[in-house]
C-alpha cells in the first residue's frame, strides 16, 4: 500500500486505458463459460427445449400451444413446416402404459394423460404402435420437464411432447366432437443478440450515470456549473438540508446478510400474497423516489416555482406544486398496478423503478473505498451464490426462481428493470435486477464526491472511468448469458471487477489508494472551506 502523503504526479489516461482493456478481456476469458456442442443420440440426460404447437381444427388453423419437450426426445425441427403436419388421435386406455393397437396409431400424433407410468413407458408403447409423436397432458397448468433414469443410449425416435391441462382439455373437446385435429410440433430458437437487451444496457447504464450526477443535474441555473468548480460551502449547506444515511463496514455486511435471509424467505414462501406485499412497498418507494425526481427537476429550472402553501390534514403544510405532483405519483402508480400484466406494463415499472433508485442513490452514501470494498464484495459473493452454487442445497437457483415469480397467478417481483424481446417468437423480457444498478451506483455517487472534492475534471478523475468500467460489466454479463444458452447470470460478478476493479487499480497507479481507503469526506470539507476562507 502507498503512503498516506499525496504524490505530486499526474497520471496520463491513455496510457491506463490500455492496461484496463488487457485486464477486462483477462477476466472475461477467465470467467466465462465455454460452449459445448449437443449429441445427437437420444439420452435420458438431453436437453428439454420449449416447443410450440400449432393446431388446425377441421383444416382450420386455431391457436398455438406451448409446451415442454422430453429430455429423451427425437430431436424437434426449429421453423414451422405446415406440410408435415399430422393427425391426433387419443391413445385406448388414455394414459398410454399398455400395448396400443398399431392400426389406431400409426402415422398419427399420439395424445395421451399424464400418470400411472413412467414417461418413458408411454413414449416406448406409443412408438411400438406406430405413433408419429406423443403429446402427453398434465394434470395440472403448469408443465414439468419429463426426464428418465437410464444410463445407455434409447431407440426413441419419436417427439415427445407435453402441455398443459388447460390446452389438452381443448384438444380432447375437439377430439370429442368428432372434428379432425391437425398439429404441428416445432421449437423456435430464440436469437443470439435481441435489440430488447441492447436497450435495457442503454437503459441501466443511463440511470446509473443520471443518478451518481443527480446533484448536479437538479443544481439551479444560478448555481449550477461543472462539478469541479462548486463552492465547498454550497455544498455544506446542501448536505445539511438533505437527510444523508452513510454506510459503515458493519451496516454493509448486516445489509447482504438480511437480504439473503429475505430472498431464502420469497423462495420458500412464493406466493401471490407475497408479492402484493413487494408490490405495495415497491409502489409506496416508488412514488416518494418520483415525487422527489419532479420536485427537484422543477425547482431547478424554474427556482420560483412552489412558493405557494396549503394546509393538507394530517399531513400538515404543504406547497400547492408538491401536493399535485403527489397526485400525479399516485395515480401513476395506481395506473401501473392495475395494469401491471398489459403488455405496455413495463414501461410504467421501469419509469418507477429508475426513479426508486435515484432517489435510494441520494439517500445512502458510501464514505470511502474500505467500506465500499467490504459491500461490494459481500453483494458479489451474494449473487454468485444465490445463483450458481445454491441449486447445491435446494431444488434449483433461489436467486432465479425468486426473479421469475410465482407460476400459478402470474405474478412476478417488481424491484427489476425490463424491456420486451423484440424479436423472440417466445416473448418475454430482458431483466435486471435493481441490486445491479445500487450497487455500483453507490460506487460512481463516491466518485462523483470524491472528484468534486478534489475539483477533478471529468477527464482526470475517477466517475468517467468507472461508468466505463459499469457499461463494460453489463456487457460481459449479456455476453456470458449468451454463451451460457440464457442461463440466469449474477450480474455482479462482472460488475463489481470492472468498477471496483478500475477504482482500486486506478488509485493504486495515481499513488492514492490510501487516500481514497481512509477518506473522510467531513474532513476534506473543513479543509477545503479554511482554504477559500484563508
Amino acid at each position: 500500500m502507498k503512503d498516506t502523503k499525496r504524490r505530486n504526479r499526474s497520471c496520463n489516461p491513455s496510457s491506463i486505458f490500455p492496461t484496463l482493456t488487457v485486464i477486462y478481456g483477462v477476466l472475461f476469458f477467465i470467467l466465462s463459460p465455454t460452449a459445448s456442442a449437443d449429441g445427437s443420440l437420444t439420452f435420458c440426460d438431453n436437453s428439454s427445449v420449449s416447443v410450440k404447437i400449432k393446431i388446425w381444427i377441421d383444416g382450420v388453423e386455431g391457436q398455438t400451444l406451448e409446451g415442454q419437450s422430453a429430455t429423451f426426445s427425437a430431436k424437434i425441427p426449429n421453423a414451422a413446416n405446415e406440410l408435415s403436419r399430422q393427425s391426433v388421435v387419443l391413445t385406448n386406455p388414455l394414459n398410454c402404459c399398455s400395448n396400443l393397437s398399431s392400426e389406431q396409431l400409426s402415422g398419427f400424433t399420439a395424445l395421451a394423460r399424464r400418470g400411472d407410468c413412467d414417461y418413458l413407458v408411454k413414449a416406448k408403447v406409443a412408438q411400438a404402435a406406430g405413433a408419429a409423436g406423443l403429446v402427453v397432458i398434465n394434470d395440472s397448468e403448469d408443465i414439468v420437464e419429463m426426464s428418465c433414469s437410464e444410463k445407455t443410449a434409447l431407440d426413441i425416435s419419436i417427439p415427445v411432447v407435453m402441455i398443459s391441462k388447460l390446452g389438452g382439455d381443448a384438444l380432447n373437446k375437439s377430439l370429442a366432437a368428432g372434428g379432425k385435429v391437425e398439429l404441428l410440433v416445432y421449437a423456435p430458437e430464440s436469437p443470439i443478440i435481441d435489440p430488447g437487451a441492447a436497450f435495457l444496457w442503454v437503459m441501466a447504464v443511463a440511470t446509473v450515470v443520471c443518478a451518481s450526477l443527480w446533484s448536479e443535474i437538479t443544481k439551479s441555473g444560478e448555481t449550477n456549473g461543472n462539478y469541479d468548480q462548486l463552492s465547498p460551502k454550497a455544498d455544506h449547506k446542501e448536505d445539511e438540508e438533505n437527510e444523508i444515511i452513510e454506510m459503515t463496514t458493519m451496516s454493509a455486511v448486516i445489509f447482504v446478510i438480511s437480504a439473503s435471509t429475505f430472498l431464502v424467505l420469497l423462495y420458500l414462501f412464493m406466493s401471490s400474497w407475497f408479492i402484493w406485499v413487494l408490490i405495495v412497498f415497491f409502489c409506496l418507494g416508488a412514488v416518494e423516489g418520483m415525487h422527489s425526481c419532479i420536485v427537484a427537476l422543477v425547482k431547478s429550472k424554474y427556482r420560483g416555482c412552489g412558493q405557494k402553501t396549503v394546509d393538507v390534514p394530517f399531513f400538515g403544510t404543504t406547497t400547492v406544486m408538491s401536493l399535485l405532483v403527489l397526485l400525479f405519483c399516485m395515480a401513476f402508480a395506481i395506473f401501473w398496478v392495475w395494469t401491471r400484466k398489459e403488455s405496455y406494463a413495463w414501461a410504467g415499472q421501469d419509469i418507477l423503478g429508475i426513479c426508486l433508485i435515484i432517489a435510494v442513490l441520494q439517500l445512502a452514501q458510501l464514505p470511502n473505498i474500505k467500506v465500499a470494498t467490504v459491500l461490494l464484495c459481500c453483494a458479489f459473493m451474494y449473487d454468485i451464490f444465490w445463483v450458481f452454487i445454491s441449486p447445491l442445497f435446494f431444488h434449483d437457483s433461489v436467486m432465479i426462481s425468486v426473479a421469475q415469480g410465482d407460476s400459478s397467478s402470474g405474478e412476478s417481483i417488481p424491484m427489476v428493470l425490463r424491456f420486451p424481446r423484440l424479436f423472440d417468437p417466445w416473448g418475454g423480457y430482458s431483466v435486471l435486477g435493481f441490486g445491479d444498478i445500487l450497487f455500483p451506483g453507490l460506487l460512481l455517487s463516491f466518485t462523483v464526491r470524491y472528484d468534486k472534492a478534489k475539483k477533478r475534471t471529468l477527464k482526470d478523475g475517477y466517475f468517467v472511468w468507472l461508468a466505463i468500467g459499469y457499461a463494460c460489466g453489463l456487457l460481459f454479463t449479456y455476453l456470458a448469458l449468451y454463451l451460457m444458452n440464457g442461463h440466469g447470470q449474477p450480474a455482479l460478478l462482472y460488475l463489481v471487477p470492472c468498477t471496483l476493479g478500475t477504482c482500486i487499480i486506478l488509485g493504486f497507479v495515481r499513488g492514492e489508494l490510501s487516500e481514497l481507503w481512509n477518506y473522510n469526506a467531513s474532513e476534506s470539507k473543513q479543509t477545503l472551506v479554511g482554504d477559500e476562507e484563508a
